[in-house]
């Protein structure tokens, strides 16, 4: 043995070096003991995301897996130095010693929790603590660092905070939403181009598919069943504070853009069935009525609400695709039937849509992009919190960060009662 494995602290490069050649690492001498001059302190705080990331980037995952078991060992041999240089043990976690959530509440701790102070970033990777039972199985809770505007936190993943007060202004936003874009069809209403001057657009599937009288309540029909399927699930989610909140924000977002589109190009209307002509409103309070109709309607012709010139983009669309995807989403992948009724539900919605005749199809092909694109962006960056690295991200998605701020990664699909009574619901579905 080159040195004492108890008295890591103390080597030098050399004596790194020597031990990495003890250990059958020697290919790695040159990068890390040359180029990187890793001494003893610094070998004690090298971890396994250390050996992957850059500027090592180690490749081979045999190596990656062997060296970091090696240097686990070291750390459990010299604990007593860790606890000198501000490093928690990583293995102190493994050994099953007892954490509790106030233990994490300072700076950055650990050798796989190291605190960059000169970026103020924490890079870690995930701890894994097990209370293993007599059989040899345990459950895990895992410890996941990371970054949070540029100051260190440490969360326990699937310890999920409601943050009732980020759903509740969520709410408000979507509703303030729905009540802006009520007052925007008001005003585009008001300019909706003259049928005899300007006749309906060409369209393919319009001009090829004959139109279908009933085939718009139907596809309101879909969406009201696609809303009773989300509630049922929302109802039912453990963590239904942040699938409502990441509804709303979607939604609202969606038909804010919405306002945008319809307010600023105004098609002509879609099909000679339409009675519409340009309706002026005698004054402020006349469009303010009439757009508290249309909002408490819910802009739904079942309602007995009729909007014309909103055509760019379809917010039926937008509705009925957001709630399959949320039903899809946040259901288990093994339920299959549900997830089938539910995209049934949608294409058929959108089907039914165009067959009415109600929007042209560049409307709907629009909407659901747009709807599909936003939902899959707004998930893959909050599952995989990439953009709590980018500052870039931050800046253009201020609303999103301030949502998902204390989300660690994916939200489990986990389901439970949310009354007292009856006492069997509860142990059914929990």
């Amino acid at each position: 043995m080159a040195a004492s494995e108890n008295n890591v602290g103390a080597w030098s490069c050399k004596q790194v070096a020597d031990w990495l050649q003890e250990e059958g690492f020697e290919q790695y001498v040159e990068l890390l003991c040359t180029h990187h001059r890793l001494d003893g302190p610094s070998l004690l705080a090298l971890t396994e995301a250390d050996l992957r990331g850059p500027p090592l980037g180690l490749t081979v995952l045999g190596d990656i897996k062997r060296l970091t078991i090696a240097l686990r060992r070291l750390q459990r041999r010299n604990q007593a130095q860790l606890e000198e240089l501000g490093l928690l043990p990583s293995d102190s976690l493994l050994a099953g010693h007892s954490l509790d959530v106030a233990d994490f509440g300072g700076p950055c701790l650990g050798p796989d929790w190291r605190c960059n102070s000169a970026e103020r970033l924490c890079n870690g990777t995930e701890l894994r603590q097990r209370n293993t039972d007599r059989s040899g199985y345990g459950s895990g809770v895992v410890l996941r660092h990371t970054h949070s505007n540029g100051r260190c936190g440490q969360h326990l993943a699937g310890r999920l905070d409601p943050e009732v007060w980020k759903t509740v202004l969520s709410s408000i936003y979507v509703f303030l939403v729905f009540g802006f874009t009520s007052f925007v069809m008001v005003i585009v209403h008001e300019r909706v181009p003259d049928m005899r001057t300007y006749p309906p657009l060409p369209d393919i599937f319009l001009d090829s598919v004959p139109r279908i009288p009933w085939a718009f309540a139907m596809a309101e029909a879909c969406g009201i069943i696609l809303c009773y399927m989300f509630l049922l699930i929302l109802l039912l989610h453990k963590h239904r504070s942040i699938l409502f909140r990441r509804l709303c924000s979607l939604m609202g977002t969606v038909f804010l853009l919405r306002c945008c589109t319809m307010f600023v190009t105004s098609l002509s209307v879609p099909g000679q069935h339409l009675k519409c002509a340009s309706e002026t409103y005698g004054d402020g309070w006349g469009m303010i009525q009439r757009a508290l109709a249309i909002w408490s309607g819910f802009g739904m012709t079942l309602t007995g609400v009729q909007t014309c010139g909103d055509y760019m983009f379809s917010g039926h669309t937008v509705v009925i695709t957001i709630l399959n995807f949320f039903v899809t989403e946040y259901t288990p992948r093994t339920w299959n039937l549900i997830h089938t009724i539910s995209w049934v539900l949608n294409l058929f919605g959108i089907f039914f849509i165009l067959a009415a005749h109600e929007h042209y199809s560049i409307d709907v092909f629009i909407a659901f992009y747009i709807t599909t694109r936003l939902f899959l962006y707004y998930h893959t960056l909050a599952n995989t919190r990439a953009y709590q690295q980018s500052r870039r991200a931050r800046i253009w998605f201020p609303m999103f960060s301030f949502f998902e701020c204390n989300v660690n990664g994916p939200v489990p699909n986990q389901y439970h009662w949310p009354f007292n009574k009856p006492t069997f619901m509860k142990t059914l579905i929990g």
